[in-house]
């Protein structure tokens, strides 16, 4: 079964920077399950893995706007510090800042008495990323995964 619209895909995957170490692998965890054509990975992934079939195994390249785009200078804010519940915070390092559209990664700026300075922008904004795939399983999506949009189930979303 070709990955399509409404299928269901399992993979295993590592990324790098382009000509660098690898920064996230799934090796020794169970696969990635996602939905496709409902925008639950990076488009140029999504869109390289069109066409595959199980046991598939390939490499892509995806550049920073198919990825997690462009790095957008000035994307900071100034939060509270008390939103980041006591947690010893340093520049440059990634913490989770809980928001009204759910948790987002930032980059610490510069830590203040009572605020802090962020970086909004997505940790791997602004890289050309290589990808490392391995296809394991393709099947069609449910009635409800496709309305609501994930994978349900194993893998997937629970509710």
């Amino acid at each position: 079964m070709n990955i399509e619209k409404d299928r269901v895909v399992l993979f295993h995957y590592s990324v790098s920077e382009q000509g660098q170490e690898t920064l996230e692998s799934s090796e020794g965890r169970e696969p990635l399950a996602i939905l496709i054509g409902h925008g639950n990975i990076i488009p140029g992934l999504e869109k390289a893995m069109e066409g595959h079939v199980a046991g598939d195994k390939f490499e892509v390249d995806v550049a920073a706007v198919d990825a997690y785009g462009e790095r957008r200078e000035g994307l900071t804010q100034r939060v509270p510090k008390k939103h980041f519940q006591g947690a010893r915070l340093e520049p440059g390092m990634q913490a989770v800042l809980p928001t009204n559209f759910g948790p987002r990664a930032v980059t610490i700026q510069k830590v203040g008495m009572s605020v802090v300075d962020v970086d909004l922008n997505h940790p791997m904004a602004g890289k050309d990323l290589h990808f490392a795939i391995e296809i394991v399983e393709v099947r069609e999506a449910s009635a409800e995964e496709v309305e609501h949009g994930h994978v349900h189930g194993e893998g997937g979303h629970q509710h």
